[in-house]
């Protein structure tokens, strides 16, 4: 099966699981004539497919004359957006569609035996398959026994019969290990040989006719092992083990069911399978192999991989890191000093060790983490946040990072994924780190320089899949081209051979199999206790049901109880690594399943935080559209989570940003033009204004403090395409944007915010009201009201957030909770307040974010400012029950109005200070509740839905 290398994250493919028909015109052929391939158009369902215009794209790859060394045609384009080169003629005259190419040509190589090739539209959401292969040259040699590029085991002294056919008469030659073992004197089309096994034997059958035309054909005969069967030594578990007191020692581990033996080949055997490297079976788990490798030299790095009796060669899954055959050689030495090379003559991945190494010496040993309620994560991309995209070019921004006064960066994936430029979602190693990046050095420095500053670090983990590269994928696959890769097979112990969730991509663990859960707790721990991480957000956790199909994404979506205990097992394991770690699911699913995690062992200070999406209503606002413009659920209590376990966020890496459409869609009225840059980039101030001062954790994507406005879909030719999604991006650096007064305008208003948040105590109250899109008492919309408050502390105990997104100037009623004196938190000026409801005037785009001035004040403002105080919780009330906070109200008297100003209901308080619990009976709308006391009044907005 072909191997892809597409980078994006996610698509969903259609298959058609019959081989369409097909003529290749001359055949035979050589490489270098001209052929043509033809289609007939019954073999696709343009309106299934969706295909317009005819756009039918071949997606192709060619083999050497051993039908091995599987290379992709240049002209392929990427999975989701093939190359225009590759299109497909459609022959409206006889309903086909058909290319013409010339193989050495189209394939950019010489010495091609064959090509394979399947048709997909241009962004793969639909294929053919299975996949075709077509011989190329006017010789051709088939081998009928065993199969090419097999693998048979034979006990010694046992025969195998050869056989072959040809399509023209030819001499014969079959070699064992380079020697010739038998040949034809007289030209034939066939061929039949009994081979007497001695030993392992690389096998290799020629033909030659009359012209000097030759093909050849290799297979593996095998003899069986007996294996060792002993107990594991308790220094060694499965991956890569130093011996705690021996450096002249390593022991391997790997976890190989339904595998008859297993050899160790490296560069401390020359490569070669010699039965001294045979693994051992343990005593308690049969399916578990290991060995102990001594004699080995400190400090000198040492490659290897495994091969398994199938011929099934990997590395380590619990590889720190690998070196690649496809990757390293683009990866700069600056980036990574002395980057050892990829042993000559091996494919795929390997494995690497060096015994006695000297540990990083962390500055930071007892980093104290922020609470989850207070984060300001900042996501990151490291491939397009700096021109170097290296460790060392994200430890120079440091300052950048913590100037903004944000407390933790989201990395992107970072464990090994297929090529250099990714987003990381196609995940391979989870265990290991990619050395696109840097050396796992220089990301310990960035970590240790982090938590100087007061910075956590996230990771972004992709445990719904893993790529084809994958050893746990590669180890148990269906393989009938014998390039290593292909599906997932039925005993796979990792992998659901068909996908339990709609949302698939590359191969879907089985995330009920214990084989599966220790992989990914081992790999949690590496994080952990190698790098010292802070925590995780786990991708995409809707994949993690197994009860659902691959084409129901109603199931996938609705509530499902096996994905929440799934999850609460994971939370658990990670827990127990480190107790205090961060764990953020991308879920984006229902409040019932939700729930389940953020409130999960709250009582132990846990619980599980959950990306919490406002990108469309924060975006309609900043756009100055007030439909679907209410981001009244970046509050958590309307989630139904005990605490503020809710990340709200206006961008993401998965989001449309927000600046791009501000740009493209902005809203405009007169001389008031959102469209325009200076005018959004001021709008992107007032979005911080109603973001950062909302309390619980905030996510930001990378650059929107600087007003980064490059679509997400941008092509690397400046276009706009679906297709690029996951294609580099401009960095905002190398722009000076970081240097430009307009943009650097936003960054410094988003780190006043933040750093108002972080100052005042009050912003970790969870007694807080968001109004946004508020048509009752703003029929123009597109005003917000944030309310936070908390009585029980000292100084600013109440904020008041005022913005006016529409593109008019707006009298905006603020409701303040008494009057007084208020400060602006903006800069720092006071003012007096004698009436609660009298307008604040806001210019278009404007923001005011107020708190009780706690500065030297008169008697009478103390009373007024710090005595007398009247609170709603949970504002909108929903569940027919208003809480009522009051303090200092003496001889109090609540009131409450509807908005004509009658009077509908008065109560009594019989203390000064408490909650009234009023069951509230009145029609759904706003009303304003009424403190009145000896020592003042005070006037809250209540919401009744």
């Amino acid at each position: 099966m072909k191997k892809f290398y597409s980078l994006v994250y996610l698509f969903v493919a259609t298959f058609v699981f019959a081989q369409i028909n097909y003529t290749v015109s001359p055949n035979p052929f050589n490489e270098t004539d001209a052929v043509t391939l033809t289609v007939p158009g019954d073999q696709i369902d343009e309106t299934a497919w969706g295909v317009s215009n005819n756009a039918v794209y071949i997606w192709s790859w060619s083999f050497d004359t051993n039908y091995q060394n599987s290379q992709d045609c240049p002209t392929n384009g990427s999975w989701n957006s093939s190359n225009e080169l590759n299109k497909l003629n459609y022959n409206s005259g006889t309903d086909t569609y058909s290319v013409t190419f010339t193989p050495t040509a189209f394939y950019g190589r010489t010495g091609i035996g064959r090509f394979g090739f399947l048709l997909k539209d241009k962004t793969g959401a639909h294929q053919t398959s299975p996949d075709i292969f077509v011989n190329v040259g006017i010789l051709n040699l088939n081998l009928t026994n065993p199969a090419a590029n097999s693998l048979t085991t034979v006990p010694v002294g046992n025969s195998v019969n050869i056989t072959a056919t040809t399509n023209v008469a030819t001499i014969f030659q079959l070699k064992a290990n380079g020697t010739v073992v038998n040949s034809t004197s007289t030209p034939a089309q066939s061929y039949s040989y009994s081979y007497t096994v001695t030993q392992d034997a690389n096998m290799e059958l020629i033909a030659t006719d009359a012209s000097s035309n030759s093909k050849n054909a290799t297979f593996m005969l095998q003899v069986p092992r007996n294996v060792v069967s002993e107990a594991i030594p308790g220094w060694i578990r499965q991956g890569i083990n130093y011996n705690p007191t021996d450096q002249t020692k390593v022991g391997l581990a790997l976890y190989a069911p339904h595998k008859n033996f297993v050899h160790v080949i490296g560069s401390f055997n020359s490569w070669a399978v010699n039965d001294t490297y045979l693994m051992k079976r343990d005593t308690a788990n049969p399916d578990l192999y290991w060995i102990e490798l001594s004699g080995l030299t400190p400090q000198q790095l040492y490659t290897f991989q495994y091969r398994t009796n199938d011929m099934k060669i990997v590395a380590d899954p619990f590889s720190p890191q690998i070196l690649s055959s496809y990757d390293d050689q683009w990866i700069s030495n600056s980036t990574y000093p002395n980057l050892p090379a990829f042993p000559v003559g091996q494919n795929f991945e390997v494995s690497i060790f060096k015994t006695g190494q000297t540990p990083y010496s962390w500055q930071v040993t007892n980093f104290q983490r922020p609470a989850k309620e207070n984060l300001v994560v900042y996501e990151l991309l490291l491939r397009d946040f700096t021109q170097e995209k290296n460790w060392q070019s994200l430890i120079n921004k440091i300052s950048y990072l913590k100037n903004l006064n944000i407390n933790a960066v989201e990395l992107l994936p970072i464990m090994e994924f297929e090529g250099n430029l990714s987003w990381g979602y196609n995940t391979s190693f989870h265990y290991a780190l990619d050395k696109a990046y840097g050396t796992p050095e220089k990301f310990k420095e960035f970590v240790d320089l982090c938590h100087q500053n007061g910075i956590a670090v996230i990771l972004d983990v992709a445990f719904n899949h893993a790529t084809g590269r994958s050893p746990l994928a590669r180890l148990w696959n269906i393989d009938p081209d014998g390039d290593g890769y292909g599906d997932i097979a039925a005993n796979n112990p990792y992998f659901n051979q068909v996908p339990k969730h709609s949302y698939n991509v590359f191969n879907d663990f089985n995330h009920t199999s214990p084989s599966t859960q220790y992989y990914v707790e081992r790999s949690l721990q590496q994080w952990l206790t190698e790098y010292h991480i802070d925590g995780f957000r786990w991708d995409l956790t809707k994949g993690f049901t197994q009860s659902c199909s691959e084409n129901d994404e109603a199931c996938t979506n609705a509530y499902q109880q096996d994905r929440v205990d799934i999850m609460k097992n994971y939370a658990d394991k990670q827990w127990a690594i480190d107790p205090n770690s961060y764990m953020i699911f991308e879920h984006l699913g229902t409040d019932a399943e939700e729930q389940q995690w953020a409130n999960y062992r709250i009582a132990e200070g846990k619980g599980v935080m959950l990306w919490n999406k406002q990108t469309e209503p924060y975006n309609q606002n900043t756009m100055g559209y007030k439909e679907n413009s209410n981001y009244d659920r970046m509050n958590h209590s309307l989630h139904g989570f005990t605490n503020m376990h809710a990340v709200g966020y206006g961008e993401s890496h998965d989001e449309e940003r927000l600046m791009f459409k501000n740009l493209a869609y902005g809203a405009v009225n007169g001389a008031y033009n959102v469209t325009n840059l200076n005018t959004a980039l001021e709008r992107m101030k007032t979005f911080g204004a109603t973001f950062f001062t909302i309390p619980g954790p905030k996510m930001i994507w990378q650059f929107g403090e600087l007003g980064y406005e490059f679509s997400i879909n941008r092509c690397a030719d400046g276009t706009i395409s679906n297709g690029c999604r996951t294609d580099e991006k401009p960095v905002a650096f190398a722009l000076g944007y970081d240097t430009n007064a307009n943009r650097k305008s936003v960054y410094d208003a988003w780190a006043k915010i933040i750093n108002i948040r972080n100052t005042y105590p009050v912003f970790k109250s969870k007694t807080y009201t968001v109004e946004s899109n508020n048509l009752t008492n703003d029929p123009e919309g597109l005003i917000t009201r944030i309310y936070v408050y908390d009585s029980s502390i000292a100084g600013v105990k109440n904020i008041v957030v005022l913005t006016n997104y529409t593109t008019t100037a707006q009298n905006v009623v603020p409701y303040f909770p008494y009057t007084g004196q208020w400060q602006n938190l903006m800069d720092n000026s006071v003012l007096t307040i004698a009436s609660t409801t009298a307008p604040v005037t806001l210019q278009p785009g404007e923001f005011r974010i107020f708190g009780n001035y706690a500065g030297a004040l008169s008697t009478s403002d103390v009373n007024a400012a710090h005595k007398l105080s009247l609170q709603i919780a949970d504002n909108p009330v929903k569940n027919g029950v208003a809480k009522l906070i009051y303090h200092k109200a003496k001889n109090g008297e609540i009131v409450i109005f509807d908005m004509s100003g009658k009077k509908v209901d008065s109560i009594q308080l019989n203390t000064e200070n408490g909650t009234y619990e009023l069951k509230v009976n009145y029609p759904p709308g706003t009303y304003l509740v009424h403190l009145w006391s000896e020592t003042g009044t005070a006037i809250q907005k209540m919401i009744i839905q």
